[in-house]
């Protein structure tokens, strides 16, 4: 019998004992390549902007008066710092997406790419 319950007991307990804790990839399997070449509007930065931010940040919701629907709008947060001050999560910024973990470093490197090249409506 004092088998068997170990056994059990065994089977139960193990993926409690390597469950994963990372809260995202980077964490997880170190550093991976990040390819900040050619970083456009179009196919990286607007729907970045829709999945992580657009809950709380589109026309529809506006919290905080900030709304980063559309290249134009996004652009004037570009300009004016506070888009990469606050998903880097500078001091003297709201810290975004807010409630919700930091966006991986590879996100924001290829958003800092972008403005870089000039923050391209491309």
């Amino acid at each position: 019998m004092k088998p068997r319950f170990i056994h059990i007991l065994f089977v139960f307990c193990l993926p409690l004992i390597v469950g994963c804790y990372y809260d995202n990839e980077e964490d997880l399997y170190g550093m991976t390549d990040c390819d900040t070449a050619n970083v456009t509007y179009s196919a990286f930065v607007r729907n970045t902007i829709e999945q992580s931010c657009f809950a709380c940040h589109s026309a529809a919701s506006n919290f905080g008066g900030v709304t980063l629907e559309g290249y134009e709008a996004v652009k004037v947060y570009v300009d004016n710092g506070r888009l990469l001050g606050a998903i880097r999560h500078e001091a003297g910024f709201s810290s975004m997406p807010q409630g919700a973990p930091k966006l991986s470093d590879c996100i924001i490197d290829r958003l800092q790419a972008w403005i870089d090249d000039g923050a391209l409506n491309n």
